[in-house]
């Protein structure tokens, strides 16, 4: 059974999102790169849920890497966000999809792989539409979804 999704309106969030036209492409301005970007689906979602992040949920902007690279299992990989406790330490990973993309379980696998390597407390995935956010429990080998998105921690 899917877990209930996170009722959140990232789509509000929209007059907060610089855009532009150049080049006859549309363009998204990224506040933590300080640059723009080709606005994809999946980089609205992202700017979207960003600004959500920062704006509702306080989280610094200074805590927050946009897609980094690290290796899984022998592989490069990219991931979308992780947030940082004031020690460095990944709190929340997050995978974004574009909006006619479902979460799926092959969701699920993608940024449970990518936490092999980051070890963060909680793994979110979001299309805009739908958001789901879990809970880690290392030393139970286990997670738990949970009904919100954690608030900012220290």
């Amino acid at each position: 059974m899917k877990p209930k999704s996170i009722n959140i309106d990232i789509l509000s969030f929209q007059e907060n999102l610089t855009t532009k036209e150049e080049d006859g492409k549309k363009w998204i301005f990224d506040p933590i790169r300080k640059k723009y970007l080709v606005l994809l689906p999946e980089e609205l979602v992202r700017q979207l849920l960003l600004q959500y992040l920062i704006e509702v949920k306080k989280y610094p902007a200074g805590r927050i890497n946009i897609e980094k690279q690290l290796t899984v299992l022998s592989s490069k990989r990219r991931f979308d966000l992780v947030i940082y406790d004031k020690n460095a330490k990944p709190k929340i990973l997050i995978e974004c999809k574009a909006p006619n993309i479902k979460i799926t379980q092959k969701t699920f696998d993608q940024i449970a792989k990518y936490n092999l390597a980051i070890q963060a407390d909680f793994l979110l995935v979001s299309n805009g539409i739908e958001t789901f956010c879990c809970e880690m429990n290392y030393q139970n080998q286990s997670f738990t979804f949970i009904d919100k998105i954690p608030d900012f921690f220290l």
